[in-house]
């Protein structure tokens, strides 16, 4: 029962982010670009105050996975960095934290791209 409930609590967390992303879209002119920049600077600003990383334990995936969750991670990363090496840990904090997502994203990308054999729309 306790991993139902995991999945619960992180499908209404991730399902939230995404009906606030959705209003955004619906109701305002915003870009997709900048709801996406929006997202990711609410993720370290709510990572700044203290809020992110106990949502964040809360809903698991739910809120780690989103782009709120990226925010997060170069949050963290950005604190744990100046922590052990000062101010230069704040230009490389945030590259180190979130590397390995980055390139996962670029690999699979690739990959796709392979496979659809994407073109340009005409």
């Amino acid at each position: 029962m306790d991993v139902v409930w995991e999945y619960i609590k992180a499908f209404a967390v991730g399902g939230l982010l995404c009906v606030i992303g959705q209003i955004l879209i619906d109701k305002t002119k915003l870009t997709p670009g900048r709801i996406l920049v929006s997202y990711v600077t609410a993720g370290v600003i709510l990572s700044a105050v203290g809020i992110y990383k106990p949502l964040a334990e809360f809903a698991g995936a739910g809120a780690t996975v989103p782009l709120t969750g990226f925010g997060h991670s170069l949050a963290e990363g950005v604190r744990r960095a100046v922590q052990e090496k000062g101010l230069l840990g704040a230009f490389t904090g945030g590259i180190t934290q979130t590397a390995g997502g980055i390139a996962a994203a670029i690999i699979f990308g690739y990959i796709c791209a392979l496979i659809a054999k994407p073109h340009a729309k005409t």
